[in-house]
Parts: structure tokens; sequence; C-alpha cells
């Protein structure tokens, strides 16, 4: 049988929603209708899922969310709150989500943020539904915007991939979307509207007056069509080699982690994994430079100093290859994310070249 599981955000710092000058106020227990906000997303989605974990950042928040399920009478034999897993320099979303993929063995999971109090079930059961035949299943709005905090994926290769970019330093939550190798983008406009028809799944409460406005994010003009990707992706054994160079680098054997992001990068370059090869590429950039912070010889760092601006360039190379091919899909977000890299690339590519 296969076994779907809800991962729940709940670790956040809510800074959108606090007031200056006011105490500190967790959101996930924000009242709206009657019940913390929390509340109203587990609510809907025990019914369409065998276990749901709820993702918090510390001790404190796990034995005050455990009181307010009590409180609420909360039954469900298959609901734990989890700790964010510790990963050197990566805080945030991105990290719960890979806590929460590497805390059941179901076979797909939904993620979704505390702040989605109206999420149907019938919307979270046809991302389900979706994800069948593909990595990832998750709602694309009209202008090209993203849900890139609700999403249904299979487990095993999210996992093995948001962990990756985790520990290459990576704390984009939709920089996942770009390495995993199919994706599914629905059309909220296309697909999800007969299952609900007034968008109440994407109302997100971000600022208090959301609690009174309830807005949904769903525009009604702009194209309405699904999109299906399929960007290839590392083998799992590359993922994990991937991870353990970000070892060598934080044990500062520089010159092994940089031989093994230039070497891999070669081979991503070759099979067109535009994303993956450029962020090998930037790494082994980046690595350079903080080599040349501890070596001496003149023309030793003159040379390190070349690689690392080649190294560079080719970054900005595969960025500019990814993000015109979201360009094309009209996948907006992801485009416009390869873009930003590509500059940040040129950037360093310069202050290398003036460097040198």
């Amino acid at each position: 049988m296969i076994k779907r599981c809800a991962i729940v955000l709940a670790g956040g710092k809510a800074e959108r929603f606090q007031v200056n000058g006011s105490p500190w106020i967790d959101k996930a227990l924000a009242n709206v209708l009657g019940k913390p906000l929390l509340i109203h997303v587990i609510e809907r989605l025990k019914s369409v899922v065998e276990e749901i974990i709820i993702c918090v950042n510390n001790e404190a928040r796990k034995c005050k969310y455990t009181k307010v399920l009590r409180d609420f009478s909360i039954k469900c034999d298959n609901l734990k709150i989890v700790k964010d897993l510790k990963i050197p320099f990566i805080r945030g979303p991105a990290v719960a989500i890979v806590t929460g993929l590497r805390s059941t063995d179901a076979d797909y999971c939904i993620v979704v943020p505390c702040d989605t109090p109206f999420i149907q079930p019938a919307v979270v059961d046809y991302l389900f539904s979706a994800v069948k035949d593909a990595s990832v299943a998750i709602p694309i709005h009209a202008d090209g915007s993203v849900e890139t905090l609700m999403f249904t994926c299979e487990r095993e290769k999210t996992a093995e991939v948001s962990e990756t970019l985790c520990w290459l330093g990576r704390d984009r939550p939709d920089d996942f979307l770009r390495g995993l190798p199919k994706v599914k983008f629905i059309s909220t406009i296309g697909e999800l509207k007969d299952l609900d028809p007034e968008f109440k799944s994407f109302i997100n409460i971000n600022f208090q007056r959301d609690l009174i406005e309830l807005r949904t994010r769903v525009t009604a003009n702009g194209p309405i069509r699904s999109i299906q990707v399929n960007l290839g992706a590392p083998e799992n054994s590359d993922l994990g080699f991937l991870r353990e160079n970000a070892r060598k680098y934080l044990e500062k054997r520089f010159i092994d982690a940089v031989n093994v992001f230039s070497t891999i990068s070669d081979r991503f370059e070759k099979e067109k994994l535009y994303f993956w090869a450029g962020l090998c590429r930037e790494k082994e950039g980046n690595i350079i430079q903080d080599y040349l912070n501890i070596e001496k010889n003149a023309q030793l760092r003159g040379k390190l100093q070349e690689k690392s601006r080649q190294a560079f360039i080719k970054a900005a190379q595969n960025y500019a290859l990814e993000a015109e091919f979201f360009a094309q899909k009209q996948i907006h977000l992801l485009a416009r994310r390869a873009k930003e890299d590509e500059t940040w690339c040129k950037r360093r590519v310069q202050q290398t070249t003036r460097d040198y």
C-alpha cells in the first residue's frame, strides 16, 4: 500500500507577521475563526494522509505545540513533531523540508506551510495523484509564480536532492525544483479551479491584516495550462558524493574539494544538467577563493586565481542556459532565480579579474 505523509512547516520566524515594538507572536498559533492556524491545517490534512509531521526549530516550540494539539483534542495516531536537523550554515524552510522528508518512510509527501488554514483536501488529493509519475507536483499561478512551500513529492529522490542542496549552502526552497529530474507545474486556474472555486487553498497569512482580509494569491489573468519539465538530475550516488565533498570543504581540505567539484562539473555539463553544473562550478570558484586566503606562493596564487575566474565564467554560462530554458517554459520564478545566479557569478568574474 502506498503511504502518504503531510509535512507541516511551523518553525519560521514569521518576521512579516510581527508588529514593531510589540512582543513576538507565533504565527502558527494565531487565531482565525476560533482556532490557531496550525489546527486548521492539521484538521484539513488528516483525512487524506496516513501520517502528519510538524517541523519546528526548537524544543520550546515542540512542547508548546504538543499542548495546543492536546487542548484542541487533535487525535491522529501517526502525528509527530520533529526538530530541524542541524546542517552547517543553513536554517529555515529548506532544512525543515529535509527534516520532514527524512522523518518518514512514506512513498509520497505533501509539504505545506502552517499559514494556509483553508487548504482543501480535494486539492491535496489531486496533487498526490499528479505526482505519481513525477518527482514533484507543485501549483503554478497564471503570472508564472510558484507555490514553493506547497507541493507533493516522491519522497526519496526529493530528500536526496534537498539535503544535498542544503549541504552545498543553498537555502532557497525553490532550488530543489531546479534540481529534481521531473517536475509538474499544476495550473491553479486550469486544473484546480473546479476543486477549489474560490482558491481558498492559496490564502496565505503573511501579515496580521491577512487574518481579516483572507485573500487568495491566485489571479484570474494569464496562461492557464499546466507545464511538465524533464530536467534530469544526478544519481543518488552522485548526490551522496557531493554531500561528502561539502564535508571536505568544511574540514578545509580545499584542494580535494576543488578537484571533485571540477571533475563532476565536467560530467554534468556533458549531461546538460545546467543547474547542477552551475552550482558545482560556483562552489569550485568559491573554494579556490577561500584557499587563496592561506596560499602564499605568488606563482601558484596566479594560477589559482585564473582557475577560479574560469570556474565562475562556466557557472554563469550554465545558469544562463538554465534561465533560457525556464523562460521558454514561462516558469518565470525559476527563470529569474537562474538569472540572479548568473548575474552573481558574472560579478565574481569581474572581482577575480581585478584581483588577478
